[in-house]
């Protein structure tokens, strides 16, 4: 059964450095694959502020006290 590249290049190269140069070694190749992927087509923060209008005029401590006596009801 052949080896692939990959394989080989672990068993001749890697295989035989100490963990800690081994951990190194995964840093340095997961910073480069942050840098190569794709960047997300939206940011979170696209979606600041979104629906608050339905928000307007309700009293943000009147509501949770009315969820809590649901809750209390239920339980």
């Amino acid at each position: 059964m052949a080896i692939n590249k990959t394989e080989q290049i672990y068993q001749q190269h890697i295989k035989s450095l100490q963990p800690s140069e081994r951990l190194v070694l995964i840093e340095l190749i997961a910073r480069d694959l942050v840098q190569t992927t794709e960047k997300p087509k939206h940011n979170i923060m696209e979606l600041h502020g979104l629906g608050k209008e339905i928000w307007n005029g309700i009293d943000a401590q009147e509501y949770v006290n009315e969820l809590r006596k649901e809750m209390n009801k239920l339980c």
